[in-house]
């Protein structure tokens, strides 16, 4: 469905669904909901997959374009603190799948509705040596890899602060894309710290340089 977002965007101004966290947070789920992994909002895909097709459900009810896969923090790295590491890539593909289940019950001809990967920035930045720029882009690889094969019709690298953690992750969901036979649109966001530039100093005309 990647051509009929493209063409939809370019007629129209998109709406894309709410905070995804938040809206966990008003559902007041206990610990067993989580499998004892508190704080892994990811994991709900596979614990109550019913809660998360209700977001979604919430969202495209009031006219929203696009839903994001509750799928931010669901790379390898940021699993990893949770135990969940080896689990990364049936989690992205499971998010991708139940979003992709709710966005067809809601899509008509005249209206499709979209799914969007979401990929957050994980926890750790390669400009300051944290971690290596090809281990991140294996990373970014594998939760690509699962968000198109469970049907995202885009990938969103998320709130990103280092411009070569962008790269890495651009590079990764090209990879990704590669091995599926299957181009989709990628966005890119960043973040802006209140000094006016990213994190590490970079002014938003350089990142939009970069970037493209």
């Amino acid at each position: 469905m990647n051509a009929d977002f493209r063409r939809a965007l370019c007629e129209r101004v998109l709406i894309f669904d709410g905070a995804m966290g938040t809206s966990i947070q008003d559902r007041n789920l206990s610990s067993d909901d989580f499998a004892g992994k508190e704080g892994c909002n990811e994991i709900l895909v596979l614990t109550r997959p019913q809660v998360i097709r209700e977001i979604h459900a919430s969202f495209l009810q009031v006219g929203c374009d696009a839903v994001e896969t509750d799928t931010f923090g669901a790379s390898r790295l940021v699993l990893a603190e949770y135990e969940l590491a080896d689990r990364a890539y049936e989690i992205n593909r499971a998010a991708a799948r139940l979003a992709r289940e709710v966005a067809a019950d809601f899509s008509t001809p005249d209206l499709p509705r979209f799914v969007v990967g979401s990929m957050g920035p994980g926890t750790r930045l390669p400009s300051l040596g944290q971690i290596e720029f090809d281990d991140l882009l294996l990373l970014s690889g594998e939760q690509a890899r699962g968000l198109l094969d469970g049907g995202a019709d885009v990938l969103l690298i998320e709130t990103c602060q280092d411009l070569l953690q962008a790269k890495a992750a651009i590079l990764g969901c090209q990879d990704a894309m590669a091995a599926a036979g299957r181009a989709v649109p990628l966005m890119v966001q960043v973040t802006m710290e209140s000094s006016g530039t990213m994190l590490l100093g970079t002014e938003i005309g350089a990142a939009l340089t970069a970037l493209e």
